[in-house]
């Protein structure tokens, strides 16, 4: 199967983004709606990825071979798939160096909103932070525990884990 140029950068961000959903890859891709984003990977990308037991986008191992771009998560074998690795926007990038290490505290998604603006002087919104949160969640970065709201910290050593941003 030949891929178009679109097609080609748009597995690109599959392979980058995974584990991922539709409503992340249709704000990648400036999408209407996650029926349009299902539709384009089945007619477009259906032999180059698959949805894992949570129903989250993955892709195959020919699409990262197929692409230039490097995974948007790595583990380490060794350590039961805790990531050592990640690629991610730099807001969650800036998540991850603000929100509570593994043995802290977890804090919820305005207090680490706070934490944001305070170290960055960002001007993000409550939304983009949850999303961020639960991006990083899916990853296996960040774990959630459920008090009053949903409460977030790293599940992963901070020294641990390589972050690089992704474009």
């Amino acid at each position: 199967m030949t891929l178009s140029e679109e097609a080609q950068d748009r597995l690109a961000d599959v392979v980058e983004l995974q584990p991922t959903k539709n409503g992340e890859l249709q704000e990648r891709w400036g999408m209407e709606s996650g029926s349009e984003v299902h539709q384009y990977l089945e007619n477009e990308l259906g032999d180059y990825y698959f949805r894992d037991d949570n129903s989250l986008i993955r892709a195959t191992a020919e699409a990262a071979d197929l692409v230039d771009v490097e995974p948007g998560i790595e583990s380490d074998p060794d350590d039961e798939g805790v990531p050592s690795k990640v690629r991610v926007p730099e807001l969650q990038a800036r998540i991850v160096a603000v929100l509570a290490g593994p043995d802290e505290r977890s804090e919820s998604v305005v207090s680490v909103l706070h934490k944001l603006r305070d170290e960055y002087d960002v001007d993000a919104e409550a939304e983009d932070v949850r999303s961020g949160l639960q991006s990083l969640r899916r990853k296996g970065v960040v774990e959630v525990e459920y008090r009053t709201v949903p409460t977030f910290r790293l599940a992963v050593e901070r020294a641990d884990l390589e972050v690089a941003v992704s474009d």
